[in-house]
């Protein structure tokens, strides 16, 4: 189990104005962007709200002590695969209940995952789901504020807030390493997207690392891009990693849509695969399942994630602050295909 922060006592609106050296309608109607309070003023009430991780309440009169049966889901990406499956699995379990999910994209920056979650909160849904461990300041103090409760997922290697559901990526890294090591593969690239925002994958390449070097064993190229991962991007940073490095035997990208283009170019210049060159990548998604050749893959159990998710979302709708933190590591499973 790991350690959870500790819990802070709740903000109000009154605790804000007061801070503030304002009336509560002020700080409410600063808080509105009401055209008639200052703009020092209202600069002032949102610093301070944002330093201590008040959401103001946008449900108004009668229901502002209550929830709306959305919970809320935010994730870095829907252009991969990867979490739509997440997705799904937390709308399989929600569907036989009065709650719905709802979706915001924070595209990998953490300040945007911040102004997110504060309009979702803003709404007072009946739970979040987040994906990832890492946040900004400002947004640990508004998910500590919550009203609703809050489940991190995809990733158990750090400290959760209060409930986690996920996988270690620093083992799955070390763990896919030993596997291409144990295959006699000893020139080794890696090809890794979104780096360094993609917080998993960076955990996925240190643990990767760390299992070369206790075998004496040094990358021999690697391509950290910032861009999204694609078929068209993970066939062209193929080609200019084996243009520089032709010895290399073996490629570990940061997903199984960069190691697909991997295998198109391959394909499209003769390379034998695994003879020239062997390819693994990750998560298992279901475009590998119409391949020629099954890439070898790490399944990272993604709508087992949301599915659990959802249900501790549930559970503690029903115990409220009586149910204890929720921490579950799950554990992915490696298939090695034809590729390696």
């Amino acid at each position: 189990m790991q350690d959870h922060a500790p819990m802070t006592k709740k903000m109000l609106l009154k605790d804000v104005a007061q801070l503030a050296g304002v009336s509560e309608m002020t700080a409410s109607r600063a808080l509105r962007g009401a055209p008639d309070v200052s703009p020092k003023t209202r600069a002032k009430v949102e610093e301070i709200a944002r330093t201590h991780g008040y959401v103001p309440n946008r449900i108004a009169g009668s229901l502002s002590s209550q929830s709306v049966n959305l919970v809320a889901v935010v994730v870095p990406s829907l252009n991969s695969f990867v979490f739509p499956e997440v997705l799904s699995g937390i709308s399989s379990v929600l569907k036989e209940s009065p709650l719905k999910p709802v979706v915001g994209v924070s595209g990998y920056e953490l300040d945007e995952e911040e102004e997110v979650i504060r309009e979702m909160l803003s709404w007072r849904p009946s739970g979040l789901i987040v994906a990832g461990l890492e946040h900004n300041e400002a947004t640990r103090k508004m998910l500590e504020q919550s009203d609703c409760p809050v489940v991190e997922v995809m990733d158990v290697d750090g400290t959760p807030l209060r409930h986690c559901v996920g996988i270690s990526h620093v083992q799955a890294g070390r763990d896919m390493a030993e596997q291409i090591l144990a295959q006699g593969y000893r020139r080794i690239g890696f090809i890794g997207t979104k780096m360094p925002q993609d917080f998993r994958a960076g955990k996925r390449f240190d643990g990767f690392s760390e299992a070369l070097q206790r075998q004496g064993l040094e990358l021999e190229d690697l391509e950290h891009y910032a861009g999204d991962s694609s078929i068209e991007t993970g066939r062209q940073l193929t080609a200019q990693m084996l243009e520089r490095n032709p010895d290399i035997d073996c490629i570990y990208y940061s997903s199984d849509v960069m190691s697909v283009g991997g295998y198109m170019h391959c394909l499209a210049n003769g390379l034998s695969v695994p003879g020239d060159v062997a390819l693994a990548g990750f998560n298992n998604l279901q475009i590998l399942a119409g391949l020629p050749l099954q890439l070898a893959t790490t399944d990272a159990c993604r709508r087992e994630i949301g599915e659990r998710a959802a249900e501790i979302i549930l559970k503690a709708r029903e115990k409220g602050d009586e149910l204890a933190p929720v921490f579950e590591q799950l554990t992915p499973a490696i298939s090695l295909g034809g590729s390696l």
